[in-house]
Formats: C-alpha cells, structure tokens, sequence
C-alpha cells in the first residue's frame, strides 16, 4: 500500500498505470467476494483506499495546472521528522509548563465523589430573598385584577 508521498513521486504515466492496476484488482477481489473465495476481505478497502489516493494525487495536479503551478512530481523538500535537538528542547518545554489539573467525576447530582448531596427541595431561604407576609402592594394589584 503505498503512501500519498510515495504516489507524488511518480510521474502521471506512471499512476494512471496504477490506477489501471488497482480497479483490476478490485474488480477481481468483488468477485472472489461474490463467490466466497475471498479470505481477506480488508482488502477490498485498502485497494478502494489506494485508488481514492491516486485520483486526489491526479487531482491536486489537475489543479495545480490551472492554477500555473508546477504540477510535476513533488519531492520531500522538509524533512519528515523534527531534528533531535529541536524534539528535546520541545520535550523540556512541555515539563516546565503545568498542566491543568484534572477536574474530579461528578455525580448525577452534580457534587464530585466524596461530597455530601443537598436534597432537593430542601433549600434555604436567606433573609432577603423571603417575601414579607403582610405585603399590601401585591394585595392591591390582586384585587384590582379581580375588579376589572
């Protein structure tokens, strides 16, 4: 199976023979599937995974020429990996800076484990959140409602 990388390297003569290649071997792997000769069945999905990647490959080429790209074969031009030095250095990094801490499961009440759960129902009133009892206002705009 080979990588988007790899396919870039190779000129479009090349991958329409490729293309070519792999719908052959599809085809043939549909029937080995029909006739329950077929004993890796994953690769009838790796072979429609190898076509998709040859036509994007022809694709992203298609494009580049309209576009005035060079759309010739693409070479690594950076390298895959970071340099050593550059790794570590990021490594070192990444243990000075704290990370955040874990926050702890809750519970379906919403309290983490551990904690005590209220009731519900059970809340208590402050002070200032508690409606007088003797509270003529509300009275007054009760009754004007029942007299119009």
């Amino acid at each position: 199976m080979p990588s988007a990388s790899e396919l870039r390297e190779l000129d479009d003569n090349e991958l329409d023979g490729r293309l070519v290649e792999y719908r052959r071997e599809l085809l043939n792997l549909r029937f080995q599937l029909g006739t329950g000769q077929l004993d890796n069945v994953t690769r009838v999905s790796e072979v429609r995974r190898d076509i998709a990647r040859v036509l994007t490959v022809l694709r992203d080429r298609e494009i580049a020429v309209a576009e005035g790209r060079d759309a010739g074969p693409v070479f690594a031009t950076r390298p895959l990996r970071r340099p050593r030095a550059e790794r570590e250095e990021s490594e070192e990094d990444a243990e000075r800076t704290p990370r955040p801490a874990r926050s702890r499961r809750r519970t379906a009440a919403g309290a983490t484990e551990g904690e005590e759960v209220e009731p519900v129902g059970t809340d208590t009133v402050s002070e200032a959140d508690a409606v007088p009892a003797d509270n003529e206002a509300a009275d007054d705009v009760v009754g004007d409602e029942e007299e119009s």
